[in-house]
């Protein structure tokens, strides 16, 4: 596990992807025995970013750091599943907003207590303080590249630190 198929070491970024992947595998694993197993992996990353006052595809994508058409293509199926739906943009009667539904916001909390219990089953096979030096440095590389490049900046505080932790 620790290198790739000729010795070499693995680089981050795949290490980072094989971690988000197994996160998400236990996040529907969750949703799934909780009555929710009708959303799809990919669509998940939308209930984090949804605040209560609603919000454009566009900036949901933004937030989710994905295209606006993949974005899409989850409302549209998130909406016909009945955990969103689209209201009228009070300050743009041009857009829609996506809202959360009743079902959909039953879907947060779950999926948070399932991070944080995954968070914890991890936290168990390193050792609390590994796991939490992790947290540490990468939230501190985040930071350090957020000021290093302003655009980076402008992606990383699209979304709510607060809901992060």
């Amino acid at each position: 596990m620790g290198g790739g198929p000729s010795g070499q070491r693995l680089r981050f970024s795949l290490l980072l992807r094989l971690l988000h992947r197994e996160y998400a595998v236990g996040i529907e694993a969750a949703l799934a025995e909780a009555g929710f197993g009708d959303i799809r992996s990919g669509d998940a990353k939308v209930f984090p970013f949804v605040p209560p006052e609603g919000i454009a595809v566009r900036d949901l994508a933004v937030r989710a750091g994905v295209r606006k058409q993949t974005m899409a293509q989850s409302v549209d199926q998130l909406e016909r599943a009945g955990y969103l739906e689209r209201r009228p943009n009070p300050r743009d009667g041009r857009s829609r907003l996506i809202v959360l539904t009743e079902r959909g916001r039953a879907v947060q909390p779950l999926a948070a207590g399932a991070g944080d219990r995954i968070e914890e089953r991890w936290a168990e096979l390193t050792s609390p303080e590994d796991f939490e030096t992790m947290h540490t440095l990468l939230h501190r590389l985040l930071h350090r590249i957020g000021e290093a490049d302003p655009d980076a900046a402008d992606r990383l505080t699209s979304i709510d630190e607060s809901r992060l932790d």
